[in-house]
């Protein structure tokens, strides 16, 4: 990987920063204890298609809102018909705001850490890289820095004059494990090998937020809201996908739901898989298609039905929604185009149970502020499914 970086010209140096012990301490990008597998920036330089995005999400359950951030690059080599990258914000009441960063010169990210930037309008002429809070404010008229830490950044649709300003830290509290455990790949070890397309990891299961977003002027103001990462990266997103995710439960300040599943490319053939992880009183209980079994009923839009079983426990999700949800861009083959359809105020239940006595219930739980999302197609009935490695009983 080093002397493939060497060989690149300056301008891709600056893209793909590879960074060294010494060099991330000389940019004050912060260290993060939790930091999972993937975490890195995955593009090794070549000029085939690639793509990588970052989802950030933090819900204010004081007044039943979130806001999505999701940055994304494509094809960074820079020259192709998909080069360029672009921030999304899915704000209050499904409210939608993005903004295209043609420039692929003016992103960077680190090859050893979770840390990205995109920058568009700037007073500054040195490469782009992390900057101290305060500057980045100071000197990046349009654009967003994110590491495991902070998420920060400004963006300006000149069509609508809509805006939105934000800068928050993060405390991390989950990763993809049990607490104090070391941390998981998303799709298990294999996702180190070049076998599925695309990759996906779940970067903070959930993590406390404090700061501030100002939405079109309106300034909401935040201490220890649930916050949350996760990351894709490959040629395309799946064939078809569903996504559910929470870490705002009534009642349960201590819990985070991931779940989802898709169609999606291995190797030369495509095969649908699902998984369901949830974080609860610092245990992780994982189902995924090597140790359960996972079953699913979604429709094209409005229900999320979901089921899995290991020797051990037993899980049941059920996701609605009467909202009309908003759609989203995903990269493609064809690059970022519509693609997804997303609310952040569906409705959840969750009951975990335990297998060997099934009178013992671990936990029910409610929200009401949600993530659910169907992408790519086709969508034209109820997706029935049940996926499981063929050992798994």
């Amino acid at each position: 990987m080093r002397s493939l970086l060497l060989s690149l010209d300056k301008k891709h140096l600056v893209r793909v920063i590879a960074h060294t012990e010494k060099e991330s301490s000389l940019l004050n990008i912060p260290v993060n204890p939790l930091s999972t597998p993937h975490s890195e920036y995955h593009w090794d330089g070549t000029d085939v298609r690639f793509f990588e995005g970052w989802y950030y999400r933090v819900t204010l359950p004081e007044c039943g809102q979130t806001f999505a951030f999701m940055y994304s690059i494509d094809d960074p080599i820079g020259g192709k018909s998909c080069s360029g990258g672009a921030a999304q914000i899915l704000g209050p009441n499904d409210e939608y705001l993005w903004r295209t960063f043609p420039n692929v010169n003016q992103f960077w990210a680190s090859s050893k850490s979770l840390a990205l930037g995109h920058w568009g309008k700037t007073n500054l002429t040195s490469p782009p890289q992390y900057l101290e809070p305060t500057k980045f404010e100071q000197y990046i008229l349009e654009g967003y820095q994110a590491t495991t830490t902070l998420n920060q950044g400004c963006i300006h649709d000149p069509a609508s004059n809509s805006y939105c300003r934000w800068q928050y830290e993060i405390k991390p509290v989950y990763g993809w494990a049990d607490t104090g455990a070391p941390q998981q790949s998303t799709a298990g070890w294999l996702s180190y090998l070049p076998i599925f397309e695309p990759g996906w990891q779940i970067l903070m299961a959930h993590g406390l937020a404090t700061g501030w977003i100002d939405w079109n002027g309106k300034r909401y103001e935040f201490t220890n809201a649930p916050a949350y990462g996760e990351k894709n990266w490959g040629r395309a997103f799946p064939q078809k996908w569903f996504w559910l995710n929470c870490n705002s439960f009534t009642e349960e300040p201590d819990l985070a739901l991931t779940a989802g599943g898709g169609r999606r490319q291995v190797l030369w053939w495509m095969e649908s898989a699902a998984l369901i992880g949830i974080h609860y009183q610092g245990k992780f209980y994982e189902f995924v298609p090597w140790n359960s079994q996972v079953s699913w009923q979604i429709q094209p839009w409005g229900s999320w039905q979901m089921q899995a079983q290991n020797q051990e426990y037993e899980v049941e999700l059920s996701g609605t929604t009467d909202k009309p949800g908003m759609p989203l861009r995903a990269p493609t083959e064809q690059g970022l185009i519509f693609f997804c359809r997303d609310t952040m105020q569906g409705q959840l239940s969750l009951e975990l149970r335990c297998r060997s006595d099934k009178s013992r219930t671990i936990l029910k739980a409610h929200s009401d502020v949600c993530g659910l999302e169907t992408g790519g197609s086709p969508w034209n009935e109820t997706w029935h499914e049940s996926a499981k490695f063929p050992w798994v009983v």
